[in-house]
Formats: C-alpha cells, sequence, structure tokens
C-alpha cells in the first residue's frame, strides 16, 4: 500500500506495474467498503492492464481528520471537506490523483456508489477517460419514499457503528450474508466489518446523503446520455441494493444502448458484490469489454 496527499488527505492506493498495454484500468470502490474488494479481479487482470485501486476520501485507509478538530489544518484539508461527498466530487479527487500518478489513458470501473463516480469521472477527464464499466451500480429513477426510507435506514446503521463491534463473536457470519446470494469468504466479511466501522463518520453520512438526493438521481441519466466515451454494466441478477431493472434504465440513456448494442451483462445467481462473488465472470466481462472496443474508443 503507497499514500498520494489529494488536497490535505492522504489517500491509500495500490499500483500495479505497467504493461504492454496502453490502458490502466481504475477500480473505485463502493459506500463504507474500501479498495481491497477489487483483489479477486485486480489478480486476474494485472499481468495485462495496469491496475490502480484506491481508497476514497473518508474510507478505507483514506481517513480524514474531524472537521471539528481541523483547528490549524491546511486550507486544503478544509476545502476537500467543504467540497462536499456527491459522486462529482469524488470524481475530482480521482482527477487530482490521476494527475499526480501520471495516468492519462485509463478505463474506470465502479461499483455501486464507485459506478456513479466513475461516469462522473469521465464527464470531467474526457481526453484521459476512454470507458466506463459499472458494476452493480445504476439508477436515474427517484422514488421518494423509497428514498427517504433508505436514507433514514442508513441514517440510522451509522448511528450502531461501535469499535468493539469487530470483537462480538460471528458478527462476521452476518456480514458472509448480507447483500450477497451466496455466502462470502470469512476473511471478506470480516473486512466489510472493518470498512464499516472506520469509515469516518463525515464522509459516510455524506456521501449517503449527497449521492441520494432527488437532483442527484435525476441528473444520472443526463450525465450518461452525454457521455462520448463507451459505458457498460455488469449487475447481479439478484441484487437486492441495485436491482437490474434500474441497472437497464440507466443504460438505456446511453448512445450505445439506443445503437441497439447490449451494453449490460447480468451475472446469474448473484448479488451486489459481484467482483467478490464472482470475480471470474468480472474479470471476463472486463476483458470482452476492452476487446470488443474499437481502437478510437478505447
Amino acid at each position: 500500500m503507497a499514500t498520494i496527499d489529494i488536497l490535505g488527505v492522504p489517500h491509500a492506493y495500490d499500483l500495479t506495474p505497467s504493461t504492454a498495454s496502453p490502458h490502466a484500468l481504475v477500480f473505485i470502490h463502493g459506500w463504507l467498503l474500501s479498495r481491497g474488494y477489487w483483489q479477486p479481479v485486480i489478480e486476474r487482470l494485472a499481468g495485462d492492464y495496469q491496475c490502480l485501486s484506491y481508497d476514497l476520501r473518508g474510507f478505507g485507509g483514506s481517513l480524514l481528520c474531524s472537521s471539528t478538530a481541523l483547528g490549524g489544518a491546511s486550507p486544503y484539508l478544509e476545502q476537500a471537506i467543504s467540497g462536499g461527498y456527491t459522486p462529482k466530487a469524488y470524481a475530482k479527487d480521482l482527477m487530482l490523483l490521476l494527475e499526480q500518478l501520471g495516468i492519462d489513458n485509463a478505463w474506470l470501473v465502479g461499483h455501486s456508489l464507485g459506478g456513479s463516480i466513475a461516469l462522473w469521472g469521465a464527464a470531467l477527464m474526457p481526453e484521459c477517460v476512454r470507458g466506463v464499466v459499472c458494476v452493480n451500480a445504476g439508477g436515474g429513477i427517484y422514488l421518494k419514499e423509497e428514498f427517504e426510507r433508505f436514507r433514514a435506514a442508513g441514517q440510522q446503521l451509522l448511528k450502531r457503528r461501535p469499535r468493539w463491534l469487530c470483537q462480538l463473536p460471528l458478527i462476521d457470519l452476518l456480514f458472509m450474508r448480507a447483500n450477497v446470494v451466496r455466502p462470502i469468504e470469512r476473511a471478506w466479511a470480516r473486512q466489510r466489518i472493518i470498512d464499516f466501522v472506520v469509515a469516518h463518520p463525515e464522509a459516510a453520512l455524506g456521501a449517503l446523503l449527497d449521492s441520494t438526493t432527488e437532483e442527484e438521481v435525476h441528473h444520472l441519466p443526463q450525465l450518461v446520455s452525454k457521455l462520448d466515451q463507451p459505458v457498460y454494466f455488469i449487475a447481479g441478477d439478484k441484487d437486492t441494493v441495485m436491482n437490474p431493472k434500474y441497472v437497464r434504465h440507466l443504460a438505456s440513456f446511453h448512445r450505445l444502448f439506443q445503437e441497439g448494442n447490449d451494453i449490460v451483462v447480468e451475472i446469474p445467481n448473484c448479488g451486489h458484490l459481484s467482483m467478490v462473488e464472482y470475480p471470474e465472470i468480472v474479470e471476463r466481462e472486463i476483458r470482452q469489454i476492452l476487446s470488443s472496443c474499437s481502437p478510437t474508443d478505447g
């Protein structure tokens, strides 16, 4: 693991060696997760593509100090925090990260919230981003009552994150089964507990609330419709967090879909953690996507 400073916030990242491919693959994790969940996919791809995974501001190893303790902190840190936790704000963090690492030819692969960040990244960096793969990510339909329940449940969840939760016997068995179809390995469950507990309070709450406003949700289809880069979607057919019908709804706004291309792949018997549940399928689909794109597209 290495760290790099982005607007005063140390960001943890892993970068594999460069390869003969001109494209780097940049992996973006979802809410209350961290970069490690991409490792099973990266291990399968790193021989052919340089792979970057990193922790979003306030999550995993990219933790920031509380705004109440900023004191003499740099104005850049205050700017990073005051900039909010919208997908667009996180995409701006990503833009600075890629600039500092010298990556100017990339495909963005984002999971859940990370998918929205990837779409914004493509919009903000058209010369750098060659394409996007959204994993368990979609949306664009704002159902007021459902979103209000989701936001309320998320806020209550964040209030119940004592540090000792990591030491609670058998708690990992619950996280082995949460939001997946078949139980994931116990090591992944333990990592989910750690990420759940250590996520910075402001970032965890801010990312939840800022990404689920009516304005933000309604803007996603507009964002997708304006992208010149290819965009593809990988969904779990039994994903209870991001139902495949919402994935297809968002995909329908992209020009490739409207031209009759099938840009959505559903993984059978899969939940919300495709890259952990079926890393071999995610790897295969990413390879097929990259190989199917013409030189001008990707």
